[in-house]
């Protein structure tokens, strides 16, 4: 089955009206097309400009795209190569992963820091369609009051994970945070409260915290350290997939929970690849941070079904998700 395009787009999606206030544009997009002579199509996404991935794609034109290592491509091309052997074969994506799980994958609700009052009518709304929690980056100077603010909007069963990046600083500064937070009991996660070049805070802050403790890290060897060091509760898993898969195996051989965040502000494809994966993995039991939702478009037409604050898991060849070409050069760049 020969390569006989790989064709890039860069696409600028606006971000929904809320984020895009603070966020007019956030980062780059590159969907990357590769086509085959049989006829067939294979979808990957990569955030970053087109330029990068322009001469490796142009090398792949050419050879045969079920001959080719896919996990030695850059993973956009990775994602694209697995599309096209799924549909080649009959089967989806998640089956190049191992053994499904889960018929449906949790993901959260999102916002930007906003004034509180923003970031409470942002929880209703993520409440009425249906998520139960909230992905929040935080600031340390209106933190208790956001929380107050969207358990009175959202409910007390709607819950926030709070990451401020690192803005939190210095243990004593997290520690008085949690205290404050933890009567509202709405508090799921402080994932990267406080500076990460030094493991013994998160475990001094672990030791005067209910809320669970969590890192966003990417290699493996960084997840490791991290479970050695008895510092985290939960961890947020980024990088490609093959990265991805080997951090959650060496989580869940420690009974740490995880979450993914392979795309973040993404568009349905990369979302759609990220879901595929996190199906597979038993311990992706968290809330995921796949959030193609937060674009006012969706290339994917609405075949990444997502219902009641969950995506459930294509069942198609390959990704199993529809590609709208309409709306890909309705927001084409470059």
């Amino acid at each position: 089955m020969k390569i006989s395009a790989v064709d890039l787009y860069e696409v600028e999606i606006p971000l929904i009206p809320p984020i895009a206030k603070y966020y007019p544009k956030i980062y780059d997009i590159t969907l990357c097309r590769i086509s085959t002579s049989e006829g067939l199509v294979g979808w990957g996404e990569y955030q970053g400009k087109r330029q990068v991935l322009a001469t490796h794609g142009a090398a792949l034109v050419g050879q045969d795209a079920l001959a080719l290592d896919p996990y030695a491509q850059p993973d956009a091309f990775t994602c694209a190569l697995l599309d096209l052997a799924g549909q080649a074969y009959g089967v989806p994506v998640h089956r190049f992963f191992g053994t499904k799980v889960r018929d449906r994958v949790p993901v959260s609700y999102w916002s930007c820091p906003m004034e509180p009052h923003e970031t409470a009518a942002e929880a209703e709304v993520g409440a009425r369609l249906g998520f139960s929690n909230h992905k929040l980056k935080a600031r340390s100077w209106n933190i208790v009051e956001t929380v107050r603010l969207m358990k009175e909007r959202a409910g007390a069963d709607y819950t926030v994970g709070v990451d401020p990046n690192t803005e939190f600083r210095l243990p004593p500064i997290a520690a008085r945070l949690a205290a404050q937070l933890e009567p509202f009991g709405t508090v799921a996660v402080f994932e990267d409260p406080v500076l990460k070049d030094n493991l013994d805070w998160y475990r001094l802050l672990r030791e005067k915290t209910h809320i669970p403790i969590a890192l966003h890290l990417g290699a493996p060897a960084d997840v490791l350290r991290a479970l050695k060091a008895e510092c985290i509760d939960y961890v947020n898993l980024g990088g490609t997939a093959l990265q991805v898969r080997k951090t959650a195996a060496i989580a869940e051989a420690a009974e740490v929970p995880c979450w993914v965040q392979m795309g973040g502000l993404c568009t349905g494809i990369l979302a759609a690849y990220s879901v595929h994966l996190q199906s597979t993995l038993p311990n992706a039991t968290l809330p995921c941070d796949e959030l193609p939702f937060t674009r006012v478009a969706d290339v994917v037409a609405g075949s990444l079904v997502l219902d009641q604050g969950h995506f459930q898991v294509p069942q198609g060849p390959g990704l199993g998700v529809a590609v709208d070409l309409k709306v890909v050069e309705k927001y084409r760049v470059a």
